[in-house]
């Protein structure tokens, strides 16, 4: 499968010039049919045949060993979840947390990066320290000082607001040479560039399939490293929890399966798993290759002050100061563009993928141009 293919199996791509992935991707008709083949033999077959919770289950399995595998993990550190935010809350209601205890983050996560923390320093008396940063750039001796004696660092991978890629393994040393646990949002990148949490060296990645993996709301995943998972007791505990949901006093599962809690349909992940096979069947290496050169393209068609991301892309995020994104984001709409506003910085952003042509780039700096 080429970039070709993958557009002329996304509907919403020959509709508009879909600019906006990195807050949610339009899906590949072969994600959508997976997830709704799926819930047809779930609903209709399973019931008079193998029974609807061993086809769930099955689900469940074969969704986990594709994410692992795309992850460069294995099978027993996956949980599945509903979403990014979903995975970061499940690993902050896992630990014990004491008055004093001190979460880093920095001044460029997502609110699913900054409001479990506020919660957390509302209900238990943690400290929050945030670590400030220059058009999503770290100084890393200011970070460095952060991290000291903290217990835990929560860090993207990514930045969503500028696109500029975090030097995360430097990171993860740095907290865990400090004794803290480092949790990453990895969801801007997984699907736009090749991760191995392996090489990461992160406790645990949280992450969804709605982004740049194409797929479907809900698919989301949680990666928990084997060697810090028997110290995580998760606050949320249902039979997926546990070894024998009949055991008095319960014993929970191994590995990260712990993190799953009850009955969730398993559509979302089904449509996940074939998401990451249409993402490998493109291949990640043209992916990120494309994505580059389209942000190039979009970069080197505005004017240099305007572009607030590097001016080398360094992923298909790219952010724009206009005078009202509000407007111009629906202004671009109505002339069948799609990009989003962000408020810090106030500014539109771009999401460039690979299914995206030189003809959507062009159709956005067309609509551009009258705003300078």
């Amino acid at each position: 499968m080429n970039p070709a293919d993958l557009r002329e199996d996304i509907p919403a791509a020959q509709e508009v010039a879909y600019l906006n992935t990195g807050a949610s991707s339009p899906s590949p008709r072969r994600v959508v049919e997976a997830a709704q083949s799926f819930l047809a033999r779930h609903e209709f077959e399973a019931p008079g045949g193998e029974g609807m919770y061993p086809v769930a289950f099955d689900a469940y399995e074969e969704s986990r060993a594709t994410v692992a595998d795309f992850l460069g993990a294995g099978e027993n550190e996956i949980a599945l979840t509903q979403s990014t935010t979903d995975g970061i809350n499940r690993v902050a209601g896992s630990i014990a947390w004491e008055p004093g205890d001190v979460v880093v983050r920095t001044d460029f996560e997502h609110p699913a990066g900054i409001l479990p923390w506020q919660r957390l320093a509302r209900t238990t008396g943690v400290e929050v320290r945030v670590v400030e940063s220059d058009a999503g750039r770290l100084d890393l001796d200011a970070f460095r000082e952060a991290v000291d004696g903290a217990r835990l660092v929560c860090v993207s991978s990514t930045t969503w607001t500028y696109g500029t890629r975090v030097p995360i393994r430097e990171l993860v040393d740095m907290a865990h040479d400090a004794g803290a646990f480092v949790l990453v949002d990895g969801v801007q990148s997984v699907g736009q560039m090749p991760v191995d949490v392996t090489e990461w060296g992160a406790d645990a990645v949280a992450a969804a399939g709605h982004k740049w993996l194409l797929g479907l709301w809900g698919g989301g995943f949680l990666y928990v490293d084997d060697a810090v998972v028997d110290g995580l007791d998760p606050a949320a505990i249902g039979y997926r929890s546990v070894a024998d949901s009949a055991a008095d006093p319960y014993e929970l599962k191994p590995g990260a399966a712990r993190f799953e809690v009850g009955t969730t349909s398993p559509a979302p992940h089904v449509a996940l798993k074939t998401a990451i096979e249409t993402i490998d069947a493109v291949g990640l290496d043209r992916i990120e290759e494309r994505i580059h050169r389209l942000a190039s393209r979009f970069v080197d068609g505005l004017p240099a002050d305007r572009v607030l991301s590097p001016s080398t892309p360094e992923t298909g995020l790219v952010t724009v100061d206009v005078p009202d994104p509000e407007a111009t984001v629906e202004r671009l709409a109505d002339d069948d563009v799609i990009v989003r506003s962000l408020s810090d910085p106030d500014a539109i952003r771009a999401s460039i993928h690979a299914f995206n042509t030189e003809a959507d780039v062009d159709a956005l700096l067309a609509a551009l141009d009258g705003e300078w």
